[in-house]
C-alpha cells in the first residue's frame, strides 16, 4: 500500500500506477446480495441451475457489481493522510468488457492518470483495470474521478 502524507505528494504521483491488488472471490452469495440491493435479479446472474445451460455456463457477476469494487479494491493500493473528505465525483468512461463467471477472482491494477487543483483540494482521475484470473481479457476499464479535501 502506497501512503502519501498529504494531497500534495498525491498530486506529485500523477501519471504513476499505484499498483496491483490481491485477487477477490467472487461467489454466489455476493451476487446474490447486490441482486438485492439493486432489484435486478436477471437469472443470469441469479438462477446457478437455469444459468449453467445458459450462454455463459453459470451465473456471472452483475457488471455494475464489478464497478462497485472499485472502493474496496482501491483501498488496498493507496490511502491519503491529512485528508479531511474525499468524495466519488463520477465516471469518465467504464467498458464491461469480460463477464465474471460465479466462483472466479478479481483484482485491479490503477493508475492515477491525472490531478488537477479544485477549491479546497484536487481532483484525480484514475484509470483502473479489473482482470479476471486466467481470463485473457479484462472485466473492466474504468476512469473514475474522485475529489480529495485537505
Amino acid at each position: 500500500m502506497r501512503v502519501f502524507a498529504d494531497i500534495h505528494e498525491f498530486a506529485a504521483a500523477a501519471g504513476t500506477s499505484l499498483g496491483t491488488t490481491e485477487w477477490f472471490d467472487i461467489n454466489q452469495g455476493r451476487i446474490d446480495t447486490f441482486a438485492d440491493a439493486t432489484g435486478d435479479h436477471q437469472w443470469i446472474h441469479t438462477d446457478p441451475e437455469r444459468a449453467a445451460h445458459g450462454p455463459f455456463g453459470s451465473t456471472i457477476a452483475h457488471g455494475l457489481l464489478t464497478l462497485s469494487l472499485l472502493p474496496v479494491l482501491n483501498h488496498e493500493l493507496y490511502r491519503l493522510e491529512k485528508l479531511s473528505m474525499a468524495v466519488n465525483y463520477g465516471f469518465d468512461k467504464v467498458r464491461f468488457i469480460s463477464p465474471v463467471p460465479v466462483g472466479t477472482r478479481v483484482r485491479a491494477t490503477t493508475l492515477i492518470d491525472s490531478v488537477t487543483e479544485v477549491s479546497g483540494g484536487i481532483q484525480a482521475k484514475f484509470v483502473t483495470t479489473i482482470e479476471i484470473e486466467g481470463a485473457a481479457k479484462p472485466a473492466c476499464v474504468a476512469e473514475s474521478i474522485a475529489r480529495f479535501v485537505a
